[in-house]
């Protein structure tokens, strides 16, 4: 498998990050790392090892970026002003250097699909759905939609436009209600087992059945645990039978 591991000064962020990409062609799989932030977490914990004859083939090339949650929401450390304010430099970097660099990598009208467990399923959602001009479709698992769950009762209106379950009821420009409903790939997942939420990931694509947009909810059984195995297994799952 052809594995580069790139990593540039974020102007936006003021800091380096790293991105992993595997593989050679396919449509973009853009993974968003869990709480902890390192884009080496999939490789690690062998979700790349799932992909491995998927991307082999050419069906996908997937880039596994870092994130910065552990300075924004999962920050006790800061007020939730700040950390809401982190998450919008973190969406900037994302769209302003991330895809740009995806596209040198692929083309300029290769698929992109975001993704993600847990944490990485909030930035996946949030990032598909907050521009659906630029991302395709959303693999999210066992996430959490609602930032105030973050954010410690503060709200304003970086955490608004940052909340799916928010933003989303409330959206009426039907230019991007027809992009995002025009998506064939928006897949929501939730196991039953320990830790799990199905509760979230109903949530959300109730949300979505009530603005018109199709979407797929799978909810797995009380043996899909919040655990790295329910994760391998459901996106493995979706990637080969899904696209």
């Amino acid at each position: 498998m052809q594995r580069e591991v790139h990593s540039w000064y974020s102007p936006r962020l003021q800091r380096h990050m790293d991105i992993v990409v595997y593989g050679h062609w396919g449509f973009a799989l853009l993974l968003f790392p869990t709480d902890v932030s390192d884009a080496l977490e999939y490789e690690r914990e062998g979700v790349i090892g799932a992909l491995a004859s998927l991307i082999d083939a050419g069906k996908l090339k997937v880039f596994s970026a870092s994130s910065v949650t552990d300075e924004s929401w999962l920050n006790q450390e800061i007020p939730p002003v700040q950390r809401a304010l982190r998450q919008q430099e973190y969406n900037g970097y994302i769209v302003e250097e991330v895809v740009p660099f995806i596209r040198r990598q692929t083309s300029q009208d290769a698929m992109i699909v975001t993704a993600g467990a847990s944490v990485g399923a909030f930035l996946a959602a949030n990032s598909f759905f907050r521009r659906p001009d630029i991302f395709d479709g959303m693999v999210a698992m066992s996430g959490t939609y609602d930032v105030r769950s973050f954010a410690d009762g503060y709200y304003d209106e970086n955490c608004y436009f940052n909340s799916p379950v928010d933003f989303l009821p409330n959206l009426e420009d039907e230019a991007t209600l027809a992009q995002i409903r025009a998506k064939g790939h928006i897949y929501i997942l939730s196991g039953k087992g320990y830790e799990e939420a199905p509760e979230h990931a109903v949530q959300l694509a109730e949300i979505l059945a009530e603005k018109g947009i199709p979407c797929h909810l799978d909810l797995w059984g009380n043996d899909a645990n919040h655990d790295w195995p329910t994760w391998r297994a459901m996106l493995s799952h979706v990637l080969s039978t899904r696209f």
